[in-house]
């Protein structure tokens, strides 16, 4: 994989660029109907869901928290507490996850936001050579190793998909 700085990039491409990681962007033609930001994403680029992952914010015992889990999928709220040895999950209010990254809903990546936030990364990221997340806006994903995301967001892995 090559590494790519992009002047003029997003947040989440200048961490990439700026840590020095090997990644690749991959841009689409983003659909405003779409019902699915990542299912759209996974469908244009020709991927497998399961490779394409989702950023969301939940509220845990008070406290942001953001997962990543396979658009294939949806967020299990108790498993995503247990993980942060949290007693209660729901998801934030979107408007919040905003205001919390500097991204918008749909492109909100867990790469390059405003502050840094407990991560939880779904175990099955590291199933996959190489994963896609959210670029920093709708119709760019970048390309990346799962240890590297991890890393990068200083994640706890565990499964909190269902």
């Amino acid at each position: 994989m090559a590494r790519r700085k992009q002047s003029g990039g997003t947040p989440a491409t200048t961490a990439l660029a700026t840590a020095g990681v090997e990644f690749r962007m991959h841009e689409y033609a983003h659909d405003a109907r779409a019902a699915s930001y990542g299912e759209e994403a996974a469908e244009a680029m020709g991927i497998d869901p399961g490779q394409v992952f989702k950023t969301l914010f939940a509220d845990v015992d008070g406290a942001l928290v953001v997962a990543v889990v396979p658009v294939s999928g949806q967020l299990d709220l108790k498993a995503l507490a247990r993980s942060v040895d949290g007693r209660k999950a729901v998801m934030a209010d979107p408007k919040a996850a905003e205001r919390a990254t500097g991204y918008v809903v749909g492109g909100i990546s867990p790469l390059g936001q405003r502050k840094a936030h407990p991560t939880v990364i779904d175990d099955t990221a590291l199933t996959h050579d190489t994963v896609f997340v959210s670029a920093g806006r709708r119709g760019l994903e970048v390309e990346l190793s799962p240890a590297e995301l991890v890393r990068l967001t200083a994640a706890r892995v565990a499964p909190i998909r269902r």
